[in-house]
């Protein structure tokens, strides 16, 4: 895992330099983790049973719908204990990661299920360019049918509830390439 820290680990069993369940066996009984789900072709009872007692939280079989996997995402990061940047921050624009709520300073900003993924994607990555084939990826699965138009429209709706709280100028566009969230000081 390197310097990087994460929320949370998706892991296959079947690594390409070994096994998933030898990897998160030893990482847990040398380092602090967070939350793991194991996905994986492996349905056999005894595979749950020995990736759930290597460490795994959550225990998913292939396929799976991406919509069902988030949603075990988030119950992770809900639970109790170490959390790692359960808030992130950028500027006075907060994101409350396991709760999915944002403010600005005091003040609530009310978003929708897509509109905060974009938000929390943006602030993960403030200050640098976000392509928009990244945001495609991030806010639509396979089954949904994207307009040419959507993620427009979802910058636009969150360009205007940060406004709307005061947070003005921090969502930029870059022509052809994609999106930026900076800290504008405000």
């Amino acid at each position: 895992m390197g310097g990087a820290t994460y929320d949370a680990i998706v892991l296959d069993l079947g690594l390409p330099d070994g096994d998933g369940t030898d990897w998160l066996t030893s990482r847990r009984k040398y380092h602090e983790m967070p939350p793991a789900i194991m996905l994986t072709a492996r349905g056999a009872l005894e595979d749950r049973i020995t990736g759930l007692d290597a460490g795994a939280d959550d225990y998913l079989v292939k396929p799976v719908e991406i919509d069902e996997l988030a949603a075990r995402i988030r119950a992770l990061l809900r639970r109790p204990g170490v959390r790692i940047q359960p808030v992130i921050e950028v500027g006075r624009l907060y994101f409350d990661v396991a709760n999915r709520t944002a403010r600005a300073g005091d003040q609530e900003i009310d978003l929708s299920r897509r509109e905060a993924d974009l938000l929390e994607l943006l602030m993960r990555h403030a200050g640098t360019v976000v392509h928009r084939a990244v945001i495609e990826n991030a806010l639509y699965s396979f089954s949904d049918p994207v307009t040419p138009n959507a993620i427009e429209a979802t910058i636009s709706r969150v360009r205007r509830k940060l406004e709307d709280a005061h947070v003005t100028g921090a969502l930029h566009t870059v022509r052809g390439v994609g999106y930026m969230l900076k800290d504008n000081g405000a």
